[in-house]
């Protein structure tokens, strides 16, 4: 630790902290735009400047260390001004310098209400400029369909460079020309490619990148915001949701360390217009092939002629990827009281099971964890597509040292240096025996995290592939009492809730998949389970959100909520409850899932003994005490894994194939938003160039 006075304050801060840092430190507050904390410092913007006692001229906070401050003459600390005249002297001369080409773009700027610039020019600028000269102009960039440019703004601070090139990993943008020439770009004006882009609109800090599908929508100080989670992914980003009245406007994202640092995809952040498209706003009824519009009564009523006289056997019940822990508790209650045994949660046929306790489908290093591993298995799993965010954390984690990542699965671009090993399970027993190079790797290392994705999971023989990483897990001692590196990637959003809920077949019942067959069931109740396809004789009720594949074979269509429209409770890949909040109301006759599962039962004669959300979680939390500890992981037993890597099966040959094949289409949300289908296209088809 180093002494450092600080506007007359004097403490102790580490030697390698930047004069910035030391001074937050100390409390004081100092400006910038091209330093940010996620990246490399740059030092360009020279807003930061500070005054060091006995320089003849203030430095760059950013970019000068406590340990390169000399010592006064009789060896007192260093001192440091924020305050003093040079200092404002300085900021005002830099203020009036970035704004001797920044156009009076504000009225009409997205960016107004919410822009750096705006804020530091009003706490550290002057009301008159000594320049007269005509304000440059810089043609305007296509680089995609999601960030919208208007480059005459830019103060080039390359925070949107850097980030692509660090953080995201595909080096997107660049800088073209020197001087007053300087101008930021894409490779001849092509599309961005990486699926976090849209994360430069939040760093930029002026209006020169927007939100293109939000451009002139709303003003900040118009919007409603809402602190909630994200169900595109496994994940749980923290988000924030800015509503106007009933519409979802915009989605950003909050920091969460532990989560989602600061970042979100791109799927994430736009897909706000698919919540206002093809949705479900009142019952309907099929009759004589066609879907009519009903009331709830008629609606009810027609569930409740088929559920009433069915064979219990006969009958099941499906949740599907976007579903609250609040709706499938419900929805098993209602099972229970029906003597369905047909349940599941697992539309995709994931051979995921409680049966071997937690530790067998939980991330289990968490996310914060991925920082510590010191080798990497990745096993059926691409985490660029799967959990964009996740796999930017990976990268950020071989950028800090030298990290060996293994793959077994199709080979993919995932931002970072990947040593592919093969593409199926003969390969994993190869790395268990060590007949394949990456086992040394796994074995040297102190903390070795294995990551099993939904695509080696997915097979009829996803349990013998799970047992056998298991067996891998414990071999390299991945799984100790100090850090356990079997981790599941989930896709699913609701997948870790449902199988905490116990949300699979009794002994001798169907799973999703045996229910979808031909001849299975007379009645299958899909509870938004839109990804799996109900073979034709079924009797089917849909509760969901979307005219997507479920409502196109339903029988009678349930309208619920989105997941901006209720309070739910989700569970990420890592085991993280989490809460989402309602941002707006849900639209037309359409109603919160729980309470339409509530209302079914009445009608039905099997009255849920609940009445209102607080009781419903009352008696959850009961069922299951860790769902009552909001942001936090009840730590897995890791006990089941050694029942796990003993489980016997026989592994087929066939090579793993990825659970996401299209990033932006995974779900009736994405597949109604009209900005993910434009991203779709791109991604199949490569590189885009710029529209005549």
């Amino acid at each position: 630790m180093t002494k450092i006075i600080v506007d007359g304050i004097e403490l102790d801060v580490p030697a390698e902290y930047t004069l910035l840092q030391a001074c937050e430190e100390a409390g004081a507050e100092i400006p910038r735009f091209c330093f940010h904390e996620r990246l490399s410092i740059a030092g360009n913007c020279r807003m930061c400047l500070v005054e060091v006692k006995g320089g003849p001229k203030p430095v760059a906070s950013c970019a000068w260390a406590v340990r390169d401050c000399r010592p006064g003459p009789n060896g007192e600390p260093p001192v440091i001004s924020t305050k003093s005249p040079m200092v404002k002297k300085a900021r005002e001369g830099v203020m009036e310098f970035l704004l001797i080409n920044h156009p009076l773009d504000c009225p009409i700027c997205d960016q107004g209400g919410e822009c750096d610039l705006q804020d530091q020019a009003m706490a550290y600028g002057v009301d008159t400029s000594r320049f007269a000269e005509n304000k440059r102009a810089v043609e305007d960039k296509y680089i995609g369909p999601l960030v919208k440019t208007q480059m005459n703004r830019c103060i080039q601070c390359t925070r949107c460079v850097r980030f692509s090139t660090e953080v995201a990993g595909v080096p997107d943008l660049g800088a073209i020309g020197r001087g007053e020439d300087m101008e930021i770009t894409s490779y001849l004006e092509s599309a961005m490619q990486s699926e976090l882009q849209g994360n430069v609109i939040d760093l930029c800090p002026v209006g020169a990148l927007t939100s293109k599908p939000y451009a002139f929508k709303a003003r900040p100080w118009e919007l409603s915001k809402t602190e909630s989670i994200d169900v595109m992914d496994a994940l749980g980003s923290a988000i924030r949701v800015d509503a106007r009245g009933r519409e979802v406007m915009r989605i950003l994202p909050r920091l969460n360390e532990a989560v989602n640092e600061e970042w979100i995809s791109d799927k994430t952040r736009f897909i706000w217009d698919g919540l206002k498209t093809q949705r479900l706003d009142k019952p309907y009824v099929r009759v004589n092939g066609q879907l009519r519009p009903a009331s709830w009564g008629e609606a009810f009523q027609a569930v409740a002629a088929r559920l009433k006289g069915a064979d219990p056997k006969r009958v099941g019940f499906i949740a599907g990827d976007l579903a609250s822990v609040e709706e499938m508790y419900a929805l098993k209650l209602l099972a229970a009281s029906l003597g369905v045994a047909n349940i599941d949660g697992r539309q995709d046929g994931t051979k995921l099971h409680p049966k071997f306790g937690r530790a067998s489908y939980l991330f289990n290093s968490t996310v914060m964890g991925i920082e510590e591993a010191d080798a990497v298995l990745l096993v059926g799993t691409d985490p660029r597509r799967e959990a964009p965010v996740l796999n930017a954390r990976i990268r950020k984690r071989w950028r800090m040292a030298p990290l060996p990542v293994g793959l077994i699965g199709e080979p993919v671009d995932l931002t970072y240096d990947v040593q592919v090993l093969g593409a199926g399970a003969e390969t994993l027993a190869g790395v268990l025996d060590g007949s394949v190079g990456f086992a040394d790797a796994l074995k040297n290392a102190k903390k070795p995290l294995i990551i099993v994705g939904q695509g080696a999971l997915m097979r009829p023989d996803g349990e013998a592939i799970l047992a056998l990483a298991a067996k891998l897990a414990q071999a390299v001692g991945a799984v100790t009492a100090e850090w356990n590196g079997f981790s599941v990637l989930h896709t699913a959003a609701a997948r870790v809730g449902a199988l905490d809920l116990g949300l699979v077949p009794g002994d001798g019942s169907l799973d999703a998949l045996a229910m979808a067959a031909p001849g299975a069931l007379d009645v299958a109740f899909l509870l938004g389970a839109d990804e799996i396809d109900v073979a034709p004789g079924a009797f089917v009720i849909y509760q969901g959100t979307h005219g997507d594949r479920g409502a196109h074979r339903a029988d009678v269509i349930l309208p619920g909520a989105a997941y901006t429209e209720k309070s739910g409770t989700y569970v990420n890949t890592e085991g993280r409850v989490q809460l989402g909040a309602r941002a707006s109301f849900p639209l037309g006759d359409a109603k919160e899932d729980w309470a339409i599962l509530r209302a079914l039962s009445d009608v039905l004669g099997q009255r849920l003994p609940f009445d209102s959300l607080p009781q419903l979680r009352a008696k959850l939390f009961a069922d299951y005490p860790h769902m009552a500890a909001i942001d936090r992981i009840t730590p897995a037993d890791f006990a089941g894994l050694s029942g796990l890597a003993n489980a016997a099966g026989t592994t087929d040959k066939a090579p793993f194939r990825r659970a996401v094949t299209d990033l932006y289409l995974t779900n009736p949300i994405a597949r109604a938003s009209a900005v993910m289908a434009e991203c779709s296209a791109l991604a199949q088809g490569g590189v885009a160039v710029a529209a005549e």
